[in-house]
């Protein structure tokens, strides 16, 4: 697999102009090269010293749990760590003191394909910052590991009432789009002189999933272990909205959902009458070591997909949760705390895009309607997403 980065290695005028610029860096664990060589040891082995580095949520070194504010800190040759993720929303763009002095900004991150990972907002942040100081931006594009696909696309657009940092713009859940690709769409939809952004990496094939580069996953986030996490992601994300443990805590998050009171061979079978394609779902049990219910034995499932190119990971956890509405009305429930800086919205809503499935769910809707009513894209979403991939034209 060549990523951006590896690219970017080989691209002697980028590299020259790098050296002779004061570059700020907005990077994460997974910004490595083919060869596992994390970005910061790959420009210093070339003569490039960044005079700043940006880290997006859970930090720049990746340490810090979910939503988990992060402080500003010093890195390798006491170079400024500068957090994206604090405690307020206004913490999530660089400011104008950040980026005093800063000639170029050059970002890598990879991103996992759906809208609520946080990454890509964070990106968009910083090259708005950047653009209005006149700062030119140079992405080092990653394939998505969810592949480009439209046939695979799923969710649909927000209602503007509910955009926020797990989807500032209106995109699908399961968009098929990459980092680069977005933030080409973002400087063109805002008019942007084109001189002010430079992307480097790809074309990858639409069906170039994780699949065909396993062997390269770096887990970009602590809850982001391996590529398996990221297929089931679209979906198990909605746990998050949910007092269901989302298996945080354990050894396969978004793979495992659960709680005490749930009964997971019930919900497995409810499940295989729906019979989705694409997945199996075994009953289990399983203790989380922290986060929701941690130390208490929960019932629940794993999510087992069989095949790749026919799994629907956002209609598949719609179903689930329906079901176990259900079957656990008495004790299940949607999350009314505040969520990624938002007080007045339901978290389940900001991440679906619309009160629509929450409220049907609550109705009483049932596993197979839910996947059939919300799941799939429209005609909007796929012209929205050929709209956004055309801003990046590719070789």
């Amino acid at each position: 697999m060549e990523t951006g980065l590896d690219s970017l290695l080989n691209h002697g005028p980028m590299l020259s102009r790098l050296r002779a610029s004061r570059v700020a860096l907005l990077a994460h664990p997974a910004s490595v090269s083919r060869e596992f060589t994390p970005i910061l040891s790959c420009l210093f082995a070339r003569q490039i010293d960044p005079v700043m580095l940006f880290g997006p949520e859970h930090g720049f070194g990746g340490e810090a749990q979910d939503m988990v504010g992060v402080g500003d800190d010093k890195g390798p040759r006491g170079i400024p760590v500068r957090s994206l993720y604090g405690a307020t929303f206004e913490s999530l763009t660089p400011s104008a003191a950040d980026l005093n002095g800063v000639e170029l900004l050059l970002i890598d991150l990879q991103d996992v394909g759906s809208r609520y990972y946080t990454f890509v907002w964070t990106a968009l942040l910083a090259c708005r910052a950047a653009w209005a100081r006149g700062i030119p931006v140079v992405v080092l594009d990653r394939p998505n590991p969810l592949g480009q696909s439209p046939a695979r696309m799923e969710g649909r657009l927000q209602d503007t009432r509910f955009l926020s940092f797990v989807g500032l713009e209106p995109v699908p859940v399961r968009h098929g789009l990459t980092l680069g690709e977005l933030c080409a769409w973002d400087r063109s939809a805002h008019g942007v002189p084109p001189e002010l952004l430079q992307v480097i990496g790809g074309p990858w094939a639409d069906d170039y999933t994780w699949y065909a580069w396993r062997d390269r996953f770096v887990a970009p986030s602590p809850n982001m272990p391996t590529g398996d996490t990221a297929i089931v992601y679209p979906g198990a994300c909605l746990l998050e909205g949910t007092n269901l443990s989302e298996g945080r805590g354990t050894t396969r998050p978004f793979e495992w959902l659960g709680a005490p009171w749930l009964d997971g061979e019930r919900l497995a079978r409810e499940m295989a009458a729906i019979g989705l394609p694409g997945v199996a779902i075994r009953p289990m049990t399983f203790q989380p070591n922290f986060h929701k219910h941690a130390g208490k034995r929960c019932g629940g499932v794993q999510i087992h997909v069989t095949d790749c190119t026919g799994f629907r990971p956002y209609a598949t956890y719609l179903a689930l949760l329906a079901e176990v509405h259900a079957a656990h009305a008495e004790h299940f429930s949607f999350r009314r705390e505040a969520y990624e800086f938002v007080h007045d919205r339901w978290a389940f809503d900001l991440l679906t895009g619309s009160e629509g499935a929450r409220l049907a769910i609550l109705a009483g809707g049932r596993g197979h309607d839910l996947a059939e009513t919300f799941g799939p894209s429209t005609r909007l979403e796929h012209e929205v997403v050929a709209t956004i991939r055309a801003s990046l034209p590719r070789a």
